[in-house]
């Protein structure tokens, strides 16, 4: 009995000595709190306004034209003058084609077509000198015509007469057809001239506009034929963003509307308009490509990287001051006055507009948020409310 009241007495002692050395302790630390001074700071309220409804797509930039250079003629190809990259002049010859065969045969129609004109002279005496034993035979006909009426010749010598007019007209025709036959040879060997002249003319490949080239297929020496790809070419300045819109969005977007496009690469953002909505839909994707024409850029190129931003209307939303929203890898937060203490909220944020951000989660409307939070504010940190 005595030796428990002796434990009690000294547990208490050791209890009060112990409440007696952290009382000043934490006193002392309090006041350091309390003496410390709060940070000024501005605040603006969250307040729901209208914000535009936006809608970002991405994609990459195409030519709206490329074409693909083949061979049109069967031959060895001598040379391709053009390497990717390189700018190329409409009607500039970028590669060139073995064609001997072609010119031969362009040789042999020139020849054809020579000596068809060469026979012309001959054909058109010919129909003269038929023409004139008609007009004689015609002549004489009429003659002998008029001596029969009289009874003044005989019935034989009037059909010999007769005989000499029908043979006259006979050997006239034949001598105008032989001249018609001749046209037509003649026309026949135009006609091969000129094929002939444009199978050789596909000894060269040319450009069919100005442009540049993205690939190259061929090289010298490879036995090419008709269709086979020789290069690669997309039109100069003419391109397009083709984006990829979820299949939720496109009953909203028509040919003709306006967007914003971005192209990080060139560091610019400018108006543009729809040009088509493809009817297809990616299957894979659920989405649709919206093609978007793009102004002239220098230096633009297929497969740069570009956002098509769409505007469907306004929506009303919460929001607050962009520069109220602190980053801290992938949390946003920010601080709300409270009284004289600032007190931290991880937010969700939205779209942004201008100087604002939308707020989707963490905060309600009317609240006073610190608009750029001092460096070292911390939750529960004193503050002084400044206009």
């Amino acid at each position: 009995m005595f030796l428990s009241k002796t434990l009690r007495a000294v547990s208490a002692t050791v209890l009060l000595g112990v409440l007696a050395g952290c009382g000043p302790g934490t006193t002392e630390a309090q006041k350091k709190v309390e003496s410390d001074a709060p940070l000024a700071v501005t605040v603006s309220k969250a307040a729901v306004v209208k914000l535009p409804e936006l809608y970002e797509a991405t994609g990459s930039v195409r030519a709206r034209v490329t074409t693909v250079l083949s061979a049109r003629t069967m031959g060895s190809i001598l040379e391709v003058r053009v390497q990717p990259g390189d700018s190329v002049k409409a009607g500039q010859v970028v590669a060139t084609i073995d064609a001997r065969d072609s010119e031969t045969s362009h040789r042999q129609a020139e020849a054809a077509r020579r000596e068809a004109q060469d026979a012309q002279p001959e054909a058109d005496s010919g129909v003269a000198a038929a023409k004139a034993q008609l007009d004689l035979a015609e002549s004489s006909h009429r003659r002998m015509k008029s001596l029969f009426d009289d009874k003044s010749i005989t019935a034989q010598e009037f059909e010999e007469a007769d005989a000499r007019l029908k043979a006259a007209r006979a050997a006239y025709e034949m001598a105008r057809a032989k001249r018609h036959q001749l046209d037509s040879k003649l026309q026949q060997a135009d006609e091969a001239v000129a094929q002939t002249k444009l199978q050789a003319s596909f000894a060269n490949v040319i450009a069919p506009f100005a442009g540049t080239v993205i690939e190259r297929k061929a090289e010298p020496g490879m036995l090419a034929a008709p269709g086979t790809p020789i290069l690669v070419i997309e039109q100069a300045g003419a391109y397009r963003l083709e984006a990829s819109v979820d299949e939720t969005r496109i009953a909203k977007i028509r040919p003709g509307m306006t967007v914003r496009v971005h192209l990080d690469a060139f560091d610019k953002e400018f108006a543009a308009r729809v040009d088509e909505v493809a009817p297809a839909l990616d299957p894979g994707s659920h989405s649709f490509i919206v093609k978007v024409g793009l102004p002239g850029i220098l230096g633009l190129r297929s497969g740069v990287f570009g956002r098509a931003e769409f505007q469907f209307g306004e929506r009303e939303t919460l929001t607050v001051r962009s520069a109220a929203v602190v980053h801290d890898g992938q949390i946003d937060r920010l601080f709300v006055a409270e009284g004289v203490a600032a007190r931290g909220r991880m937010v969700k944020t939205g779209a942004r507009s201008g100087e604002l951000v939308e707020i989707l989660s963490g905060l309600s409307a009317g609240e006073l948020v610190i608009d750029r939070p001092p460096q070292g504010l911390a939750d529960g940190a004193r503050i002084e409310v400044r206009p």
